[in-house]
């Protein structure tokens, strides 16, 4: 009985393809490694032939992989643009979409990328800051919608939570000093009145050794060894430590990650991305 290649098998090939790791892969996809492995398996029974070579240090391509890739690439374009026209979802026009630095680092290039699939007449413009500052951009419609944090109790639509979590060097001594020295994002923030109140809490004494309202600034300080900084889990590099309550530091709560828009009814663009965002962003 001859068997047909499945839209979804491909679109996990190519993000595997692309990504070169399957972590990276499975985020993209929402799903996890292990189903992300049974369906190359299924893949690869269908094609009678390997398709992927998984080394210690990632996965690249045999050469039917290489051949499947470019005709899945088509085929992928061609299926996402069909469905599109057929459900009558053909937009075009420019969205004004933005979020703090750690959600555009995390999520960002896999959710931009999946709706620009479906709808290539789209053109997206993003900005990136801190929440308080996308609620003034909101106020003046300067943007139509925005990623924003929330308190982990807040009422509504909360898409997903994310634990905050405190970060230092690996081998530096900022984690050790007294009082602590901190770098933290706009004092408006979440993430910055939450780790002070969880210090003050566990009568820690501390120190602002440093205030940015950049992603980039707040990881140079802690690779500095200067100072310890709060990032969300997700936000994490990896040359980076968390650091656990087993060495002095008092938990942190979650934010919840929800959906704001410059008006009470957005425009049919706006509606459609915002779809996306609440399919996407709970398996990621």
């Amino acid at each position: 009985m001859s068997q047909s290649l499945d839209i979804d098998l491909l679109r996990s090939f190519v993000a595997i393809a692309e990504t070169g790791v399957l972590g990276q892969a499975a985020l993209r996809v929402g799903r996890t490694q292990s189903a992300l492995s049974m369906q190359m398996q299924r893949l690869e029974g269908i094609v009678e032939q390997p398709l992927l070579h998984r080394t210690g240090r990632g996965v690249t391509l045999t050469a039917t992989g290489e051949r499947l890739l470019v005709r899945a690439g088509e085929l992928l374009r061609r299926h996402d643009e069909a469905l599109a026209e057929l459900r009558g979802e053909q937009l075009s026009g420019v969205l004004r979409f933005s979020c703090p630095d750690d959600y555009a680092v995390v999520f960002l290039p896999y959710l931009l990328q999946s709706f620009a699939s479906l709808h290539p007449r789209v053109q997206l413009e993003v900005m990136c800051a801190p929440t308080p500052r996308l609620h003034e951009l909101l106020a003046r419609h300067a943007v139509d919608l925005a990623l924003v944090s929330v308190a982990s109790d807040a009422a509504g639509d909360v898409i997903r939570h994310e634990p905050l979590v405190w970060v230092a060097h690996r081998d530096g001594v900022a984690a050790s000093l007294d009082p602590l020295p901190l770098a933290l994002g706009a004092p408006d923030a979440l993430d910055h009145r939450l780790p002070r109140q969880a210090l003050e809490a566990a009568g820690r004494a501390y120190r602002l050794a440093y205030a940015s309202s950049s992603l980039s600034g707040l990881v140079g300080m802690a690779r500095s060894g200067q100072a310890v900084i709060v990032l969300t889990r997700t936000a994490v590099p990896d040359d980076l430590q968390i650091l656990t309550p087993a060495q002095g530091f008092p938990d942190l709560p979650s934010v919840g990650v929800t959906l704001a828009f410059d008006r009470e009814a957005p425009t049919a663009l706006t509606a459609a991305f915002a779809a996306h965002v609440r399919k996407f962003l709970p398996a990621a």
